[in-house]
């Protein structure tokens, strides 16, 4: 039995059984607990180097209520006499109060037992952001291997920062390397002239070299009527074939999604910003970009790859790219009278590469997520902001 093996939410006293009956040691990656850490400034000391040093290796669970002898759990004692969710704010405010820098994605739940009481999981994903520090009383970091939590030594720690900025730039690499495959026509199936739209999303750990996930349970899955297959950003797809990279959908009039081994899904279209369309051209004869289309567009399909990707396997945090390629002298489509009078901006240049944004965790909103790049793409043509978004900052796709 696996604690990864299923969403935190869905836990249930069988699954908590399950680690005892089945003997499931501690280990790199789960530690019990009998209780609670207390009050006391040494209790929160030793919480905190659990949670940072699993956050600062594989990631891994704390389980609260079950007593372990040599490492393996012999009884389910359970808490008793608590308030769960108070619990549960007073360990995330620990968390946030006492580890610099903030790991992004813990979750914990509080899972009822027999007897009125609970056992409490605190799910600690492996961070993007390590190695995270220990500010409260100490500046310490910590790991975990096999044995447990030991301190990190000043070349651990040196190169725990390196390997962080290496992952980065392997990112950013993948991404210049992409689009210029793209600009050269080294694409898996035919683009159409004109402009294109290169939406990524790319796990942080996704460059690691035991970062692979079976893409042919996406096509199991989509044979048994269970699922369907990532689509293109046209929401249709003519075929589909394995390839060296892994999974390719395809779409004849321009578009393409690959899903790569490594959980990064990438989805090229030359048909949504395409000249060919009606929408594309203003009255004047100006070449414009259809906001509402592409905005509308990339809300609908971010929300599907990261099922995708949650259903892979992959661990968040995941980054989330969009490139627009040969955009140069378009203008940002506008016909709501409340804009009417404000001046067109030619865009001025022909590559638009919006900095990557964060998704800390599957649980968010995709008009929050994205209106950082909508925003980026309006500036280009000399407005401020995405003007698809209300006063309150919902999407309301008015243009």
């Amino acid at each position: 039995m696996s604690l990864n093996n299923k969403p935190l939410d869905l836990l249930e006293e069988a699954d908590i059984r399950s680690l005892m009956e089945d003997e499931v040691p501690e280990s790199k990656v789960i530690d019990y607990k009998k209780r609670l850490p207390g009050p006391s400034e040494l209790e929160k000391k030793e919480f905190l180097r659990d949670v940072s040093s699993f956050a600062n290796a594989s990631g891994g669970h704390l389980v609260y209520g079950i007593a372990e002898e040599n490492g393996v759990p012999v009884k389910i004692c359970g808490l008793a006499g608590i308030d769960p969710d108070k619990e549960i704010l007073r360990l995330e405010s620990m968390v946030q109060t006492g580890i610099s820098p903030r790991i992004p994605g813990i979750s914990m739940r509080s899972v009822p037992m027999e007897g009125g009481k609970f056992v409490i999981v605190v799910r600690i994903p492996k961070s993007w952001a390590y190695p995270h520090m220990i500010t409260k009383g100490s500046s310490k970091f910590y790991s975990r291997n096999s044995a447990g939590k030991y301190p990190l030594d000043v070349f651990e720690i040196r190169t725990a920062f390196s390997l962080t900025g290496t992952a980065t730039e392997r990112m950013r690499n993948f991404r210049a390397e992409t689009l210029a495959k793209i600009v050269a026509g080294e694409t898996p199936t035919p683009l159409n002239d004109g402009p294109k739209m290169v939406f990524q999303i790319v796990p942080f750990g996704a460059f690691e070299p035991g970062s692979r996930f079976d893409v042919s349970s996406l096509v199991q899955k989509y044979k048994s009527g269970k699922g369907t297959l990532p689509l293109p950003l046209t929401g249709l797809f003519s075929s589909w074939r394995y390839n060296f990279d892994g999974l390719l959908t395809y779409d004849d009039r321009g578009s393409y999604s690959q899903v790569f081994v490594s959980g990064i899904i990438e989805a090229v279209d030359s048909f949504v910003l395409s000249d060919k369309s009606d929408d594309q051209i203003s009255a004047d004869g100006e070449k414009v970009i259809a906001s509402v289309k592409y905005e509308e567009t990339l809300l609908e399909a971010l929300p599907k790859y990261t099922c995708i990707q949650e259903y892979l396997g992959v661990e968040p945090p995941v980054f989330v790219m969009l490139s627009l390629l040969g955009v140069k002298g378009r203008f940002m489509q506008v016909q709501t009278p409340e804009f009417s009078g404000h001046k067109n901006v030619q865009i001025d240049r022909d590559a638009l590469l919006v900095p990557e944004i964060m998704v800390e965790s599957f649980d968010y909103s995709p008009e929050e997520v994205l209106r950082p790049a909508f925003d980026a793409i309006w500036r280009a043509a000399g407005w401020e902001r995405s003007m698809n978004y209300n006063d309150e900052g919902h999407w309301v796709g008015r243009i």
